[in-house]
């Protein structure tokens, strides 16, 4: 594409599920940017629907990645929108074909798939976007300013907790598919990879060194209700008082719907549910999963100039979101993802910044603190001009976080400090 050619930059994607679903929308929201004329989907029902709600060519709409990019390159970009565990093939062999690319975080599996990647997407020149999109919520983007304007002083150390919720882990790290870490990725990346990239970008300098704790404490068959069965809808004794009962999240709540192909007719929903609670993933019971992640995991965080940082997940909360704490020698903020505070020390004085009346360069946002729509409009603007500068999460800046996510999971297996 020629340089500042303002024409829709067309893309494949790769998955038909929820994020692959948000840039089709965004598509459909702005036509004069981004046009979808390609999709690999395994399951028939979403590729059909995917196909037909954003007008996909018929011939363009396949079972697998590996259809669509054995062909010769026949749009701007691919879109990998895939597992985890199907980040790596099909980004690698859209490099060959020479396609700009947006790839759902985590890089790859292991760091020495992410470190061969990240080095052949060098090696090839290509426009490589990894979705760290909290760099472009306006909640950190006016938090690195006011870090990075000296209001605090000398930055000193960071605290900073992610609350995953209770229901969300065992939707997700329990009975989906990020249950176990060598099929998708281990929870610290495939959780926290933001969180890791966002330190680091706030910091703004490299972790030298991290020790890592952590376990499976509750999501196991030996805390399971007495009598309980392998799934919820085969007459569980404690359903009516469990927390994490599939018929109360799924099916009487109707929250975490969008891993299930729905009817449209909300009357039909129900029975379709039901029928996938009682065959599929996310209608077994917590205790009886095959599920090997992590409930709680702290990390300690060295960084270079002597930053130290203190970060934690944890499974066990009523609530979601990030909480913050950033201390400096004049100033300290302290924040919850929807607002922060920032204390001068000298003064006393305190202000108050809140999320959502930060306007940050003009993105209205879904998603991510408002970040998806800042992240896809950079991508397709580094893609229309061939300049990754454009962007704020190229894919050598993102390889960061998941140098020190591999490193910290080193050191909790292995009980030790891990120089990174």
């Amino acid at each position: 594409m020629e340089k500042n050619q303002k024409k829709p930059v067309t893309a494949i994607v790769l998955g038909a599920s929820g994020r692959g679903k948000l840039y089709g929308d965004y598509a459909l929201e702005h036509p004069e940017d981004l046009q979808i004329i390609g999709i690999a989907e395994l399951v028939e029902l979403r590729r059909t629907l995917y196909g037909d709600k954003y007008q996909v060519p018929m011939e363009n709409r396949v079972a697998t990645w590996e259809e669509l990019l054995a062909r010769p390159k026949f749009a701007d970009t691919v879109i990998i929108a895939t597992p985890d565990h199907l980040h790596y093939a099909p980004c690698m062999k859209a490099l060959d074909l020479g396609y700009d690319i947006l790839l759902e975080k985590p890089i790859a599996q292991t760091e020495e798939e992410c470190r061969r990647l990240v080095a052949y997407a060098e090696e090839k020149g290509n426009i490589v976007c990894l979705t760290h999109v909290l760099r472009y919520s306006p909640y950190f983007l006016m938090l690195k300013e006011l870090v990075q304007s000296g209001a605090i002083g000398d930055l000193i150390s960071i605290q900073h907790f992610e609350p995953v919720d209770h229901v969300h882990m065992a939707h997700s790290y329990v009975r989906g598919s990020w249950r176990q870490a060598d099929k998708s990725t281990p929870l610290v990346l495939a959780k926290s990879s933001h969180d890791l990239d966002i330190l680091h970008w706030i910091i703004g300098s490299r972790c030298k060194r991290t020790v890592a704790f952590g376990s499976l404490s509750h999501f196991k068959k030996e805390n399971a209700p007495e009598g309980a069965p392998l799934r919820c809808t085969d007459g569980c004794p404690a359903e009516s008082t469990c927390p994490y009962s599939a018929l109360k999240i799924y099916y009487r709540d109707r929250t975490w719907l969008y891993v299930f192909d729905l009817p449209e007719e909300a009357e039909k929903q129900g029975d379709v549910i039901l029928e996938n609670l009682k065959s599929g993933l996310y209608g077994r019971c917590v205790y009886h999963c095959d599920n090997d992640q992590p409930d709680h995991y702290m990390m300690l965080m060295e960084f270079e100039k002597e930053v130290t940082v203190n970060f934690s997940i944890e499974a066990f909360t009523s609530y979601s979101g990030r909480r913050t704490r950033i201390m400096g020698t004049r100033g300290d903020i302290v924040g919850d993802m929807e607002e922060f505070t920032h204390t001068d020390f000298v003064s006393g004085k305190q202000k108050v910044y809140n999320a959502n009346a930060m306007d940050a360069l003009n993105y209205e946002g879904v998603g991510h603190g408002g970040g998806d729509m800042g992240m896809i409009r950079d991508w397709i603007e580094a893609v229309r001009t061939q300049n990754s500068k454009v962007m704020s999460t190229p894919l050598n800046e993102s390889l960061e976080s998941h140098l020190i996510a591999f490193a910290a999971e080193r050191s909790r297996k292995e009980n030790k400090v891990i120089e990174i």
